[in-house]
């Protein structure tokens, strides 16, 4: 599993970050007609293959599974609409969104790609019904894990990430911190450095 993960909004911030070495990045869409979702998967998922990078799409799985696509994330809600069969039979692997132990129990049921822990920090990036989660469950959530990647996502900085890597992360999702860096292409440079392994 890649240690750095970078997540974008936009297809345009995809191609603009991927080609500085990232290699594991999620298209997150939100609030779009479906043609131009499927626009923008299609385009990210043509330069993900260039630059030998993975594409995971968020939510949207059956666009996925139409655009060939092999990897989608899944929050708990598009877990209850999402058809697990049709996309095993695809052999498309899936990352699950987990924020308690029940909705873990039930990721790990699934034999998921990796499972996702958020919010670690404080997040700007939406509003949560749960609080910062922290660098303890991080440790927890690790141990109940066992050989399934972690990942550990809300409020990420490069300072932070020493701490999470500690606790167990197997790797780190990155979305705001390089959204609202004045240099975003440097930002995830930096980022790629500071997860080498």
């Amino acid at each position: 599993m890649e240690r750095f993960y970078l997540i974008v909004d936009h297809v345009g911030r995809l191609e603009l970050l991927v080609p500085q070495g990232v290699k594991l990045v999620q298209l997150r869409l939100k609030d779009a007609p479906e043609a131009e979702i499927r626009r923008q998967i299609a385009r990210a998922r043509d330069h993900c293959a260039v630059h030998g990078a993975q594409l995971v799409v968020n939510d949207h799985w059956q666009a996925a599974l139409d655009l060939k696509c092999n990897f989608v994330h899944l929050g708990q809600e598009d877990m209850d609409l999402a058809d697990f069969v049709a996309l095993r039979r695809a052999g498309v692997r899936f990352g699950l969104s987990t924020h308690d132990e029940a909705e873990l129990d039930r990721a790990l049921s699934l034999d998921p790609a990796y499972v996702a822990l958020g919010p670690i920090y404080e997040t700007l990036l939406k509003k949560m019904k749960w609080a910062p989660q922290g660098l303890e469950r991080v440790r927890r959530w690790k141990a109940l894990a066992g050989a399934t990647p972690l990942i550990a996502i809300g409020g990420m900085t490069p300072e932070r990430s020493r701490g999470v890597f500690a606790a167990g992360a197997d790797s780190v999702a990155v979305v705001t911190d390089i959204q609202n860096a004045p240099d975003p292409e440097a930002r995830t440079r930096e980022w790629l450095q500071i997860c080498s392994p």
